[in-house]
């Protein structure tokens, strides 16, 4: 499943997204960006990478962030109904996590989290737990692979 997968699916089904980044750095965004037809869709994005931006910027409620911090589910939940909400996009989409090369704060090289947020009011978040043995690229890199590809499942139901 690819970001031109994406553009078609939303495109077909007159849906927007938008998106709340962290490890990634706006990567998930510019991807779906990179696909023409993409303004169509795409809302637009949130690089919150410092974890105060998590709050001031997605909307985390700080209470999440000091008792769960900023990789974890709620988190991520968090986030993407922020991005939904502050974008107005049918679709939000959020990942946080450690990308490496060394863990952080307890949290192991490869645990990433995935948030969605869809119409209608349903969050759902998922736990990649990606390889720790993968490089930051490439943790990054799939992260924003399997963020595509949870974002296409969920939005065909399945």
């Amino acid at each position: 499943m690819s970001a031109a997968d994406l553009v078609q699916v939303l495109t077909s089904q007159a849906q927007t997204v938008a998106t709340a980044e962290s490890l990634t750095a706006g990567l998930l965004a510019a991807t779906i960006a990179d696909v023409p037809g993409a303004s169509a869709v795409l809302r637009g994005g949130l690089v919150v990478y410092a974890t105060d931006l998590k709050a001031s910027l997605a909307g985390v409620d700080e209470s999440v962030l000091e008792e769960y911090g900023p990789v974890s589910s709620a988190t991520a939940a968090q986030m993407a109904l922020g991005a939904q909400i502050r974008c107005g996009a049918d679709w939000g989409v959020s990942l946080t996590g450690v990308a490496g090369p060394t863990p952080q704060a307890g949290h192991p090289v490869g645990e990433v989290w995935l948030g969605l947020a869809g119409p209608h009011g349903s969050v759902a978040t998922s736990n990649l737990d990606l390889p720790p043995e993968f490089s930051r690229k490439q943790i990054r890199g799939e992260s924003v692979a399997r963020a595509i590809s949870g974002l296409l499942n969920s939005i065909r139901g399945h």
